[in-house]
């Protein structure tokens, strides 16, 4: 059974006899969190009956309620939230505390319950890393990347990538302006020993990007049937893997090109299981069933 959307206005009368996880975002409808979390809380009822009255719900909640929510969650003993769209950057100036590797990021999407307030985690770093491990067989530490894209995902994957020492950082986005201020942003991470970081526009790639590179695409290009590919692959020197963190549809046009170069390639589906598997274990403090997660999201991403 599909999971209902609340409001804000729920919580006022709020009342779940059991232990509270939710995901916020404005819209939420289609988030596949519910179903991976409620599969895998299932799972471990079945094994632990500590778990058995543990409980996701989702909340649809506008940005400018989010302070409100946030205090209204808390006071109701929600044990930890996940936030989406358009609330990770909004939420880190309500915090009580932000963990130390989500700072560079300046974004969350982990909150776990503390006396004092929410504790901020930002978990897309380790989804994406688990995920180019787990489908391309490659570790972001020695690799040299290209990233595609200059916006908050682009700053997320690129601050996992300098903290995992990655051999070099090309980022090409088309707006001068954003690519130019992440960089400032990122130039600490690449110091002590150096990485080499560089920037490039996506309408001209340079020739000096390395080969045999991971490509990493964090742009929203691929979401709509009638986007192009963020990049023209075949221009590129010919990479080691392309990693998409576009999910829905799974095949994106850069996708497409990577298999018809016969380059390995990978959609963001178990980006989006890590992540939420790495947040589950925070709020439970216990190993969880991430192929149970896997499971629930495909069959909910077939039914979306």
């Amino acid at each position: 059974m599909l999971e209902a959307v609340h409001t804000l206005a729920d919580l006022a009368q709020w009342s779940y006899p059991g232990t509270a996880l939710a995901v916020l975002g404005h819209p939420v409808a289609h988030s596949l969190s519910p179903p991976m979390h409620q599969a895998a809380l299932a799972r471990l009822a079945a094994r632990d009956p500590r778990f058995a009255h543990w409980r996701y719900f989702r909340f649809d909640v506008p940005p400018e309620d989010l302070p409100r929510a946030l205090r209204l969650l808390h006071a109701k003993n929600f044990q930890g939230l996940n936030l989406t769209v358009p609330h990770k950057i909004l939420a880190v100036a309500r915090l009580a505390e932000v963990e130390p590797s989500a700072r560079p990021v300046g974004a969350v999407n982990t909150l776990l319950r503390t006396d004092a307030g929410w504790h901020g985690f930002n978990t897309d770093g380790h989804g994406l890393a688990m995920a180019v491990q787990e489908e391309l067989r490659r570790d972001l530490a020695g690799t040299p990347v290209i990233l595609l894209g200059a916006g908050g995902a682009a700053r997320g994957a690129a601050v996992e990538c300098l903290q995992r020492r990655c051999a070099e950082l090309w980022i090409g986005n088309r707006t001068r302006s954003h690519l130019d201020a992440l960089l400032v942003a990122l130039a600490p991470l690449a110091q002590a020993p150096r990485i080499p970081l560089h920037a490039f526009d996506l309408a001209h790639p340079p020739a000096g990007l390395p080969a045999h590179a991971l490509v990493i695409n964090a742009t929203s290009a691929g979401l709509r049937a009638s986007d192009a590919a963020p990049v023209a692959l075949a221009g590129l020197p010919r990479p080691a893997a392309v990693f998409d963190m576009i999910y829905n549809p799974p095949l994106t046009p850069l996708l497409r090109d990577a298999g018809r170069l016969g380059v390995p390639h990978a959609n963001g589906l178990a980006m989006l299981v890590h992540q939420g598997a790495r947040a589950l274990e925070l709020w439970t403090g216990v190993s969880v069933p991430v192929g149970t997660m896997r499971a629930a999201a495909e069959a909910a991403l077939v039914k979306s």
